[in-house]
């Protein structure tokens, strides 16, 4: 009876004191972390600008309204081909045909009047340069619409890569900085996280003509590519 209370004893004593060296180990290891996080960004000049065009046209009937659209648009088409623009460089972003009503002003029924036709491509072009005259030159072929224009990077994995090191180098030093200031110095990078990036798109505005025959100025400007990047850095003594 003795001998078994002596081993309960011991075996109570050894799980606690297990558990207690376990508690301060990781106490000690979360005492002595830095979790920090830091963005880098990096301006670039866009290679690659994306226009979306379009036409609108109307008729008594739907397939007149369609026949005039699609009579505008095939001028469109020949017009970028013209301009050196290749065929996979253009798609159709959007295609709608709906009816024409005039209010009766509350004496019966809407009147149909007729039909409106749209269709919208999206442009993509390479030089940057020509933005102006492609412009130009399709709304003199008969585009009638103008949704926007965006300027991007054709391959945006460079300027990315480039914020990536930037965002590591303020993390690093932030955390000497930090280690510095506290008395403590960098051990070793515990964790290091991507909490993604972006590149940023300037919103534009067609300037308007100075000259009735001066080309549309279009300005390019630079996009911010950004990364943000978050870290646990280890310290000691």
């Amino acid at each position: 009876m003795k001998a078994w209370m002596t081993a309960a004893a011991l075996l109570c004593l050894a799980v606690p004191a297990g558990a207690w060296a376990g508690d301060r180990g990781t106490a000690e290891f979360t005492a002595t972390t830095l979790n920090l996080s830091a963005d880098g960004e990096v301006r670039v000049r866009p290679d690659l600008a994306v226009i979306d065009f379009g036409v609108q046209a109307e008729g008594t009937t739907a397939a007149a309204a369609f026949a005039e659209a699609r009579r505008r648009m095939t001028a469109m088409v020949s017009t970028l081909r013209g301009q050196g623009v290749a065929d996979e460089d253009v798609q159709t972003a959007q295609l709608n045909l709906q009816a024409q009503y005039a209010d009766a002003e509350g004496r019966g029924p809407r009147r149909l009047t007729g039909y409106e036709a749209s269709n919208t491509v999206s442009v993509r072009l390479h030089d940057l340069a020509r933005v102006g005259a492609v412009v130009d030159a399709l709304v003199s072929s008969g585009a009638n619409t103008v949704n926007g224009i965006s300027f991007q990077l054709a391959d945006a994995e460079a300027a990315g890569d480039e914020a990536r090191r930037r965002a590591v180098k303020a993390l690093q030093a932030k955390a000497e900085l930090y280690a510095q200031a506290t008395g403590y110095r960098l051990q070793r990078l515990v964790s290091l996280s991507d909490g993604g990036g972006y590149a940023g798109s300037p919103r534009i505005v067609f300037a308007k003509r100075a000259m009735a025959q001066a080309t549309t100025p279009i300005a390019a400007g630079e996009l911010t590519v950004s990364a943000s990047l978050s870290a646990q850095y280890e310290l000691a003594r």
